[in-house]
């Protein structure tokens, strides 16, 4: 498979790079995003591009491709609904439009977030917005697209935060993240499993396509 990766140098998507550059049936791994990995591999291509909302300059660069992993994201705290709809929803749906024309056999997956509102009408402003971004992404041309909804994640392998004060949680919540994956399996998921929960549908599907944490782990085992 040759693969996309929208955020690979956030928490979720160094889970989903690894998981694919370990994986023997991915030849290819394209990263974009704003800045480059990092890293050196043989199947890895760093695609630095800074303007996420217009894709025109690489297009030729996005063809060819059998899934993308979206695992771009920011929080929503401190945000005005109209600030983080263009973060999440129109970022989002900038890069789907476009994939969808070029590779209309590709399968797409969405991290998004437990709790995201697929009716786009609920109080929780964040929920409103993912959810309207499923929905919009579920309606592309898409050979497939699956949106996964972790709660908590554990991240392994050395997987870190990009933000300072989630990256210190994590550090002090780790022992505890490690008990509650064992003991709540429909909760909390790991960076490993959702990467290759991910792998999982690319290759060959899934019944549901709104997966939760216990989808997600049963996917990745």
């Amino acid at each position: 498979m040759n693969i996309l990766i929208f955020g690979a140098t956030g928490m979720v998507g160094q889970g989903v790079l690894r998981e694919c550059l370990l994986a023997p049936d991915v030849e290819r791994v394209v990263a974009v995003g704003r800045s480059a990995t990092g890293q050196q591999h043989p199947k890895l291509q760093d695609l630095v591009h800074k303007d996420m909302y217009d894709y025109r300059a690489i297009e030729s660069q996005l063809t060819g491709f059998d899934a993308c992993f979206f695992c771009m994201g920011v929080s929503s705290v401190g945000m005005k609904e109209p600030e983080y709809k263009r973060v999440t929803y129109d970022l989002t749906m900038a890069a789907a439009t476009v994939l969808a024309r070029l590779n209309p056999g590709m399968t797409f997956t969405y991290v998004t977030g437990a709790g995201t509102d697929s009716s786009e009408r609920g109080e929780r402003m964040w929920a409103r917005v993912k959810g309207a971004t499923e929905n919009a992404l579920m309606r592309l041309p898409f050979r497939a697209s699956y949106m996964f909804r972790p709660g908590m994640i554990q991240p392994l392998h050395g997987v870190r935060s990009k933000t300072p004060l989630y990256d210190a949680a994590i550090v002090v919540l780790k022992p505890v993240l490690g008990l509650a994956h064992r003991w709540w399996p429909d909760r909390v998921t790991t960076t490993e499993k959702l990467g290759r929960a991910m792998l999982t549908v690319a290759r060959q599907g899934a019944r549901k396509v709104l997966l939760d944490p216990a989808d997600i782990n049963a996917l990745g085992s």
